[in-house]
């Protein structure tokens, strides 16, 4: 079996040509679906019979939590593949990964606070759902921490990808902690195997905005896994042409 194509996915010079093509498209339709989701959802979405208006968070407390959850799968898979087949874009996808997965696990946890006041009457509680996310929040942290915790890069790469693996026993529990336990925590409002608990109206936007938030992640996770190239490979030829061509850009523009 050629498994050419696969080693060639761990190059980070492809990598870094191809984003260069995929990322303005990108942008732009991440913007695009973005806007429309948040006008279509927070104007026009009709008001919750029960919960009014503040319901209305919920057009950015689930996409956050959606790609809270996929992003770190995505950052231990990548840790994975660094540990088995040594691919070094793979732990750079990896260390990318990390800030972006927190910021929307924090993002997910403060708007499901606000959330939380009017329909709970507090900004906190120690239920099932909400505990595992921020166990979540403190995985990502430890990923982070480790990237900086040795001064040989290869043992912080395999640190990081080890705590990674070890974390997605997290994921399932976050998952079903609902199920499981009692929680006050509504149920999954969008399941696999059955139809989704919201009318139609509602949505259409929360599915809008899920796309946007994907476009998003995907469009920030390609900008720091670049930023993390050139750091990795600024000794290479390839960055060195790469730096020239900018700064004969540069040079030109102001004469």
């Amino acid at each position: 079996m050629n498994w050419v194509w696969f080693y060639r996915l761990g190059s980070p010079l492809w990598f870094y040509q191809t984003t260069t093509r995929w990322l303005p498209w990108l942008g732009l339709l991440a913007f695009i679906l973005l806007t429309i989701g948040l006008v279509w959802g927070l104007g026009f979405a009709p008001q919750d019979a029960k919960q009014g208006n503040s319901f209305r968070i919920i057009y950015m407390h689930v996409p956050a939590s959606f790609l809270a959850l996929a992003g770190y799968f995505l950052m231990a898979t990548a840790g994975a593949i660094g540990l088995i087949w040594k691919m070094k874009l793979s732990y750079m996808v990896m260390k990318a990964a990390a800030p972006i997965g927190a910021a929307l696990t924090f993002l997910a946890l403060f708007t499901g606070a606000v959330w939380g006041k009017p329909t709970w009457g507090s900004y906190w509680v120690w239920d099932a759902r909400i505990t595992s996310m921020l166990i979540l929040l403190f995985l990502y942290f430890g990923v982070l921490a480790l990237q900086y915790a040795f001064h040989n890069e290869e043992a912080s790469n395999k640190a990081s990808a080890i705590l990674a693996l070890i974390g997605t026993v997290n994921i399932p529990i976050i998952y079903k902690s609902v199920d499981w336990w009692y929680t006050l925590h509504q149920p999954s409002t969008i399941k696999l195997t059955s139809a989704p608990s919201m009318h139609p109206d509602m949505f259409q936007p929360l599915l809008v905005m899920i796309l946007g938030f994907y476009c998003f992640y995907v469009v920030a996770l390609c900008l720091f896994t670049r930023v993390e190239i050139l750091r990795r490979e600024r000794k290479t030829g390839w960055v060195g042409d790469l730096v020239g061509e900018l700064n004969g850009s540069t040079e030109g523009k102001r004469q």
